[in-house]
């Protein structure tokens, strides 16, 4: 289950300064009430006004679903609610997207019914503990109090606390979101442990990262990293070694691009990096106690050598099964970008007249779990995929009537620049998913009212339809609805098309076919006598993907449960098909697009409830990455 925005009681913030107002809008945008305390109203103006203006940006930042221990008031629940609400008009708003913001001078009013509190006062060591010992003088008892400092623990600031009330405060340092979405969580040494799982749960579900530290440690984990980046920086500069924008570049090609830090350890191996740190030891004379000489007890003389030790290194050990040259899987990072569609009906739209507009490509960083908008103002897109080689998206766009001829496909450069539309309406009906053969240049795509699977060049030409069905004179409206081709894949190198025909929602008649790539001659789409129908009686069949290397299909149902809303696989070569088909996984909230990376070994799975999954093909395993307040139908990588 996930964490439910609190309406009962308010989210208090104390300081409107630059990065208190945006800790406040992290909680409004999620649904949260907000109290923002600040001396100056010209701060409260400011803070208020860029909460207004900046929420619905706040708003896309993916949410992060965690599944959570019950049984612990802490770990379940956090602070229990009032019995009574000092703000009535806290009640009335408790189905509103936003939650409610409001500016307080005074203090006490401000905190006195709040469930957590957050100070972000200037990083003055003595305003600080004042301003704990005024939270503890007005605070309700069972509120959580944390400190935004990024380099004062908070044990520093109890002299004036109760020792009662130090068991609920804590660090908790937010960065600069929606830019930077990281959070770390630290004890005072006093605070109650539980604290941190229920936090991290509510953080995640605001759309940020959290992170708890162990123990005490000034700079908590990102700081301490980033200080030891500062040192050696400045080393480089005042030894003449390299200059600053030698350095940027280095840096931005190595992990923006490259393995992450403690994976790239583990790829060169950690007795090695051992062998290069003693020579940085010994010319600079620096302590090797808590650097090398760890490194060699707990992992080298352990065999624990990297990724060429069965024993694993920093990261555990691949599974048996895997690829012994792939990166230790990690579906928060294994994938560099992810381009998904939000078909624009989620909650995330406020003006349901303005839902065939309000469509959007997103692009979603897995390391940073930033989501940026891409193309906005899409008439429901459905299906999308991407070509490396000219570097260029491909969309489908459903249009505004499905009884219309009103679809439309289109294309743009990775930033969303340099718009064009393909093929405009008039010429396809519902275009649904959408598939790129890099080496045909070619792009395929299925049209459901239009019962048709379609193809045509990068930029919109030769644009013919491969497969047309049609219904038998006089056939019921559920049976023209069994013709609806919804998914494509491509096998280019066999010459082989795959489509799925979804059938009416929840009828249990969906089907999948394939046939050759190129109409057989003196046959048409409509007469051609090389369909195969691979499976029927599926329950509703939607998107697509082939695996050409194994010959195996994957595809996304969103029938009724137990055997619909669910990622499925079965193998398709040779000259007798294995027709069993597997359920890799199930429970999904109606699942559209998918993805395979076979180089981590997954499967992604976008659902219209706004999720996004990782799908292990070792195990099944499915995790969500994130989750928002959108509809989320096609997906690709980069």
């Amino acid at each position: 289950m996930g964490v439910k925005p609190r309406t009962d009681r308010p989210v208090a913030i104390i300081g409107a300064g630059v990065l208190g107002r945006r800790i406040g809008c992290v909680f409004i945008a999620a649904g949260y009430h907000v109290h923002i305390r600040d001396p100056s109203s010209v701060a409260l103006h400011d803070a208020a006004e860029f909460i207004e203006h900046h929420k619905a940006e706040f708003s896309l930042m993916p949410r992060i679903h965690k599944e959570r221990e019950e049984g612990s008031e802490g770990k379940a629940n956090g602070p229990k609610a009032a019995t009574s609400i000092s703000q009535v008009d806290l009640e009335s708003s408790t189905s509103a997207p936003y939650g409610i913001c409001k500016t307080f001078t005074e203090l006490e009013p401000a905190v006195a019914n709040a469930w957590l509190i957050i100070e972000a006062v200037p990083e003055v060591l003595q305003l600080k503990i004042d301003t704990l010992a005024d939270l503890d003088k007005y605070a309700p008892a069972d509120c959580y109090i944390g400190s935004n400092s990024s380099s004062f623990k908070s044990s520093l600031m109890l002299a004036k606390v109760s020792h009662k009330r130090q068991k609920n405060v804590f660090n908790i340092h937010f960065a600069m979101p929606p830019a930077i979405r990281m959070v770390e969580l630290m004890t005072c040494g006093q605070t109650n442990p539980d604290i941190f799982p229920y936090l991290e749960a509510v953080l995640g579900e605001c759309g940020l990262l959290p992170v708890t530290a162990r123990r005490e440690s000034t700079g908590f984990v990102f700081n301490r990293l980033w200080a030891a980046v500062k040192r050696e920086i400045m080393c480089i500069l005042s030894e003449g070694v390299s200059d600053p924008s030698e350095i940027d570049l280095l840096w931005e090609h190595m992990f923006k691009n490259g393995p992450l830090p403690c994976q790239l350890m583990d790829q060169v191996g950690l007795d090695t990096v051992a062998f290069i740190e003693d020579n940085y030891i010994k010319e600079r004379g620096l302590p090797s106690g808590p650097t090398v000489d760890w490194l060699r007890k707990e992992y080298i003389e352990q065999g624990r050598l990297g990724k060429k030790s069965e024993k694993g290194g920093l990261y555990p050990p691949l599974a048996k099964s895997a690829s012994a040259e792939a990166t230790p899987a990690s579906p928060h990072s294994a994938a560099k970008d992810i381009y998904l569609l939000d078909v624009g009906l989620g909650g995330n739209a406020k003006d349901v007249s303005q839902v065939h507009s309000n469509g959007k490509i997103l692009r979603l960083n897995l390391a940073t779990q930033k989501l940026t908008p891409v193309v906005v103002g899409q008439n429901l897109p459905d299906g999308i995929d991407v070509s490396l080689s000219t570097q260029r998206i491909f969309w489908t766009n459903m249009g505004r009537s499905t009884a219309g001829c009103d679809g439309s496909v289109w294309s743009a450069d990775l930033e969303g620049g340099d718009v064009t539309c393909l093929i405009p309406a008039g010429q396809v009906h519902t275009p649904k998913q959408l598939a790129v053969v890099e080496s045909r240049k070619q792009i395929y795509f299925c049209d459901r009212e239009g019962t048709g699977v379609h193809r045509c060049d990068f930029d919109g030409s030769n644009h013919v339809v491969l497969v047309q069905r049609r219904a038998e004179p006089g056939s019921s409206l559920l049976d023209q609805m069994t013709l609806w081709c919804v998914g494509v894949a491509v096998d280019a190198e066999r010459g082989v098309l795959y489509w799925t025909q979804k059938g009416p929602s929840k009828a249990g008649r969906g089907q999948i076919f394939c046939a050759g790539l190129d109409i057989p001659a003196g046959e048409t789409a409509e007469n051609r006598t090389d369909i195969r129908r691979l499976w029927n009686n599926l329950p509703e069949p939607i998107d697509i993907e082939l695996d050409s290397e194994t010959q195996t299909l994957y595809w996304t149902d969103r029938g009724e449960h137990p055997f619909g809303c669910t990622l499925n696989r079965a193998y398709v070569g040779g000259e007798d098909m294995d027709m069993k088909k597997v359920i890799l996984a199930r429970h999904f909230h109606e699942p559209i697009g998918l993805k395979l990376d076979k180089a981590n070994n997954i499967v992604y799975v976008a659902d219209l409830g706004g999720s996004l999954y990782s799908v292990s093909l070792e195990d099944g395993v499915k995790t969500e990455l994130a989750r928002n307040d959108a509809c989320y139908t096609g997906l690709t990588l980069v």
